[in-house]
């Protein structure tokens, strides 16, 4: 066996213990030895990665790809509504992808603030793609422009998630707030393109 199939085999091994190490017990939660107990040599992970830091983002980068490929290939692109409903279909399906997602989203390590953020751009670039689609299918208002709309969006998601990130929910258990956040992320998607208040006559 080639040295390159040799390497392939064993980071697959040890990515695939820590999808389940991270998936269970978080970034703080999650070892180097636990994921060791599995048989694996700790001379190997850090033969092949920087570390628990290292391994951790290279975990957070394969459970956004995996995220933004399901989603693609179930045709969660045609539209806002269809996109969430496929979401929702891979959080229950992916697990462990879910857990290591939504803690690196409304959860991040400060120390880690700038990795995480290019780990998540194939998300990112996914959320761009349909909140064009979405744009393109609306009657602007009078003076707002397409730009103007984006920027909107991304404004909402970034206030959004940060609202989950803030000191109101310190001390929730991440399983909570991600089941309020998906509880409500649709519903702040129709406040925003159709408004709170019916228009005075």
């Amino acid at each position: 066996m080639k040295k390159s199939e040799k390497t392939k085999i064993t980071v697959s091994k040890i990515t695939g213990v820590a999808m389940d190490e991270f998936g269970t017990n978080g970034y703080i939660g999650g070892t180097i030895n636990n994921i060791c107990k599995s048989g694996i040599n700790k001379g190997l992970i850090y033969h092949n990665f920087t570390g628990k830091d290292g391994l951790y983002l290279f975990c957070l980068k394969k459970s956004c790809d995996t995220f933004t490929e399901y989603i693609r290939k179930r045709g969660g692109e045609e539209s806002l509504e269809k996109y969430m409903s496929v979401r929702m279909e891979f959080f229950k399906a992916f697990p462990n992808e879910a857990h290591i997602f939504f803690e690196a989203l409304l959860m991040p390590q400060s120390h880690l603030s700038e990795e995480i953020s290019e780990a998540l751009d194939s998300f990112n670039k996914l959320n761009e793609s349909i909140y064009k689609k979405t744009v393109d299918t609306l009657v602007l208002r009078k003076g707002i422009t397409k730009d103007d709309a984006l920027s909107y969006f991304r404004l909402m998601q970034t206030m959004f998630n940060g609202y989950f990130s803030s000191p109101l929910y310190r001390g929730v258990e991440l399983g909570k707030r991600v089941k309020i956040h998906e509880e409500n992320v649709m519903k702040l998607f129709d406040f925003m393109l159709y408004g709170i208040a019916e228009e005075r006559e």
